[in-house]
């Protein structure tokens, strides 16, 4: 039996009590209590594609299956008969690819973004003529190869890596692994430009896939706001929204991060664009750094804080929130008055209201008052499904003090 024969697939069926109409509407999960799982379909290897029944046994669409995952199901056709093959990659790929092409000049952005770009699981990020792909669901584990195929005959890319690291794939039970997967893994970072800045992308050892495209909006945002300004720039991972305010014209910035290699790759950015002179770093946990800069009464025209997901499951959304809340506490006295204070959050399980509630919180316990100005979220490579909340985790909020 083949992957891609239709005739010989596996079915498996929705219970009663199941939402079927939500699927039909474009739901893109099936979880394990909304399935029959009777001894076959729970013998049914990690990745393997079926056909969804509802309870009526009417056809529902080709989906791929992981007993070991919560979610059990994820749609990857409507269609019953979709044969999922290279042509059918090559098909969402170029959908994908085209409206990128429309939205940025150069060929650095997410070109998949999992579930709102029709593949599971899948994300894909491209740097000139690499893609790194991050296959978060087993299905694609199974089916990498008609995949890279696709990738590169739709695209051109020459080098693809596979990112397989991170929570997603021990949540389906996948092993970690990093790969090369066509071409030649680079041996230095690769330098990409955004928002008139020159990153600089640690693809085979940084963090997902050596940087993070979402916030392209929002260092645009922030940029306007730094002309001439003295920026703070904490969590700065490779210097994000730091390069970019220089970019802009910021009279200094000072980049804050827990890691020496991410600022050493922003450092290089900067002398790469030539704004070296106007670009210090800090190593040290923000918090600290934080407090201590507050101690040295050190003042800064627009500060922002880009954390980590503090809360990437609804467990741990209350102790999410109170971060939150400390990051604005600890950040809002090192604004100068009527300068601007940005904070970020890439947390799921945190909605905008919360954390724009546990923002303000923070930033009335430091004794500051604020005006909303911007709200940010992904740029437009990273599209939301309309189904699926969880697609849209970035948010940033702007306040002036």
């Amino acid at each position: 039996m083949t992957q891609h024969d239709a005739s010989d697939r596996a079915t498996v069926r929705l219970i009663p009590k199941a939402e079927a109409r939500a699927i039909r509407h474009g739901y893109p999960w099936v979880y394990a209590n909304e399935l029959v799982t009777d001894r076959r379909t729970r013998g049914l290897p990690a990745g393997s594609l079926a056909l969804l029944e509802d309870a009526n046994r009417t056809p529902m669409g080709v989906v791929a299956v992981n007993p070991a995952s919560k979610i059990i199901c994820r749609m990857l056709d409507q269609n019953p008969d979709a044969v999922i093959d290279q042509a059918w990659f090559a098909a969402r790929i170029s959908r994908a690819l085209a409206h990128r092409a429309r939205v940025y000049p150069e060929p650095f952005y997410r070109l998949i973004h999992a579930e709102a770009d029709g593949l599971p699981g899948v994300i894909i990020d491209r740097f000139g003529d690499i893609a790194v792909v991050q296959p978060n669901a087993a299905w694609a584990d199974v089916l990498i190869a008609p995949l890279v195929a696709a990738l590169q005959d739709v695209t051109g890319v020459t080098t693809v890596i596979m990112n397989g690291t991170g929570r997603t794939r021990a949540l389906e039970g996948l092993a970690e692994r990093m790969d090369v997967l066509a071409g030649n893994a680079p041996t230095a970072p690769v330098a990409v430009p955004m928002n008139g800045a020159t990153y600089l992308a640690d693809i085979m050892g940084g963090q997902k896939t050596g940087l993070f495209f979402d916030q392209r909006p929002n260092h645009a945002f922030a940029a306007g706001l730094s002309r001439d300004a003295r920026v703070l720039d904490v969590f700065a991972h490779v210097g994000g929204f730091g390069l970019a305010a220089l970019a802009q014209g910021a009279a200094s910035v000072l980049a804050v991060d827990g890691s020496a290699p991410a600022l050493d790759l922003a450092e290089q950015g900067a002398a790469a664009m030539g704004v070296a002179d106007r670009f210090s770093t800090r190593k040290g946990d923000a918090f600290d750094v934080l407090t201590a800069l507050a101690e040295e009464g050190a003042q800064f025209d627009v500060v922002i804080c880009d954390p980590p997901a503090f809360a990437p499951g609804k467990a741990a959304l209350e102790a999410g929130l109170r971060a939150y809340e400390r990051v604005a506490r600890l950040a809002a006295p090192l604004v100068a008055p009527d300068g601007y204070l940005a904070l970020c959050s890439c947390s799921h399980a945190v909605d905008l209201t919360k954390f724009r509630n546990a923002s303000a919180r923070g930033i009335g316990r430091a004794g500051r008052r604020g005006q909303i100005i911007h709200t940010g979220f992904a740029g437009p490579d990273h599209p939301l499904m309309p189904h699926l909340a969880e697609s849209g985790y970035l948010k940033a909020v702007f306040f002036r003090l």
